[in-house]
C-alpha cells in the first residue's frame, strides 16, 4: 500500500487544512470529490471537472465491474486513462450500491443481482480489492457492510463485526504498492460502537479512513454525534473521508470536527432536476419568477455558468426539457461546492472558520 501523507498546514479548533500526497499526485483539503459513477459525472466531461477545480473524481466499483468490466478498464490503463482524466481517482467498493439491492449477506461476502440484466454476482473482500486493483484508481475502499438507519443494536453490531473481519481480509489481499487502501468505520448512530469501530479499523492499518454508513436516514444531529464519536480515534496523519455526504450544512459541520474530504451525488442530482445551490440557499430554476430574470444563478459565484447564463435562460432550458439545462446547473452546483470547500480552507488558515460556519448554517441548517 502507499500511505497517503497528510501535511497539515493550519488548524482552527478541530478544523484543519492540509495537503494530501498520494503515489501519483496531491490534493488539498478540505475537498469535495465529484461522483462519476460509471466513469463519468452525468452530463459532464473530464475537461469540465478540471475547469471547476476538482482534484479527485470517484468511480463506482459495482457499476464498472458490470459495465464495461474491470478487465476492460484495466486494458485502457486504469480508470483515469479510460475516462480521459489525468488527475486523481478513487473507487468506492460498491458496498453501498450492493446493500441497497437487498442482497444475500453472509460472513464470507455478499451475493447480489445486476441492475442491468438480473444476473447474479458474488462480492467478497478479496474480490472487491482485486476488482479495484484492475480498475486502477489511486485510492480504493474496502468492502464494508452498510445498514440503513434507524437500526436495532444487534443489526449495527453484526455490520460492525463483518466490516472489521472484511477489513482484515482486504488488507491482506491488497498487493498494489502504487494504490492506497482506505478502511471504513461503521457503527450506525451508536457512539460507543462508532468509537470501537474506529479503533479497530486503525489497528488493521490503512492509508486513510472512510467514515461510512451515515446520511442513510439519521438526523444531521445524529450524524454529527456519530462523527465526533470516532474522529478522535483516527490518526492525525491520515485523511478522514466522510462518505456520501454533500449538503452544505453537513459539510461545514464535519469540517469543523476534523473531516478532510467528501463525496456526494446530491450536487448533480439536484442539477439534473433544475435546483441550484447558491449563497442564498436552494434555487428551483423552474419557478415562474425567473421567466425574464437576467440575473445569474448566484451573483457571488465565479463559475463560467454564472458568468455566461441568466436564470431566465436556464429556466427556459429546464421548462423545455433541454438536457443542456441539466448540464449547466450540474456544473454550477459542483463548482459552487468546490468553491465552498476552498472558502473553508481559507477560513481555517485565517482563523475565521467559526464565523464562516455560522454564516453557512444560517442559510443551510
Amino acid at each position: 500500500m502507499f500511505p497517503v501523507q497528510l501535511d497539515i498546514d493550519s488548524r482552527d479548533g478541530a478544523a484543519r487544512s492540509s495537503t494530501a500526497t498520494t503515489h501519483r499526485g496531491t490534493y488539498e483539503t478540505p475537498c469535495f470529490m465529484p461522483v462519476g459513477t460509471r466513469g463519468a459525472v452525468k452530463y459532464l466531461s473530464a475537461r469540465d471537472y478540471a475547469d471547476i477545480g476538482a482534484r479527485i473524481v470517484l468511480g463506482n466499483t459495482y457499476h464498472l465491474m458490470l459495465r464495461p468490466g474491470a478487465d476492460v478498464v484495466e486494458k485502457f490503463g486504469g480508470l483515469g486513462s479510460f475516462s480521459g482524466w489525468d488527475r486523481l481517482t478513487l473507487t468506492d467498493s460498491g458496498g453501498f450500491q450492493v446493500f441497497s439491492l437487498d442482497p444475500k449477506v453472509d460472513d464470507d461476502g455478499v451475493t447480489f443481482k445486476s441492475t442491468y440484466d438480473g444476473s447474479y454476482h458474488r462480492f467478497t473482500p478479496e474480490i472487491a480489492v482485486k476488482t479495484q486493483e484492475k480498475i486502477g484508481a489511486d485510492i480504493q475502499m474496502v468492502l464494508d457492510v452498510c445498514t440503513s438507519l434507524p437500526a436495532e443494536p444487534d443489526v449495527v453490531r453484526l455490520a460492525l463485526e463483518r466490516t472489521h473481519a472484511w477489513a482484515l481480509r482486504a488488507r491482506a489481499a491488497h498487493t498494489r504498492s502504487d494504490q492506497s487502501l482506505f478502511g471504513i468505520v461503521q457503527g450506525g448512530t451508536n457512539t460507543a460502537m462508532r468509537a470501537e469501530s474506529a479503533r479497530r479499523t486503525v489497528d488493521v492499518g490503512f492509508d486513510g479512513f472512510g467514515i461510512g454508513g451515515l446520511s442513510v436516514g439519521e438526523s444531521r444531529a445524529e450524524m454529527v454525534e456519530s462523527i465526533a464519536a470516532c474522529i478522535d480515534e483516527l490518526p492525525e496523519d491520515r485523511p478522514r473521508y466522510l462518505m456520501g455526504v454533500g449538503d452544505p450544512a453537513s459539510l461545514v459541520e464535519a469540517v469543523g470536527l476534523g473531516v478532510d474530504q467528501f463525496d456526494c451525488v446530491l450536487q448533480t442530482r439536484l442539477g439534473r432536476h433544475g435546483t441550484a445551490l447558491t449563497s442564498q440557499g436552494r434555487v428551483n430554476i423552474k419557478n415562474a419568477q425567473f421567466l425574464d430574470s437576467d440575473e445569474p444563478l448566484d451573483s457571488q459565484c465565479s463559475c463560467w455558468v454564472c458568468a455566461s447564463h441568466s436564470r431566465g435562460y436556464l429556466r427556459h432550458l429546464a421548462q423545455t426539457g433541454e438536457p443542456t439545462g441539466s448540464r449547466l446547473v450540474s456544473v454550477h452546483n459542483l463548482a459552487w461546492t468546490i468553491s465552498l470547500m476552498n472558502d473553508m480552507r481559507e477560513a481555517i488558515q485565517k482563523g475565521t472558520f467559526s464565523d464562516l460556519k455560522r454564516r453557512i448554517l444560517d442559510v443551510w441548517a
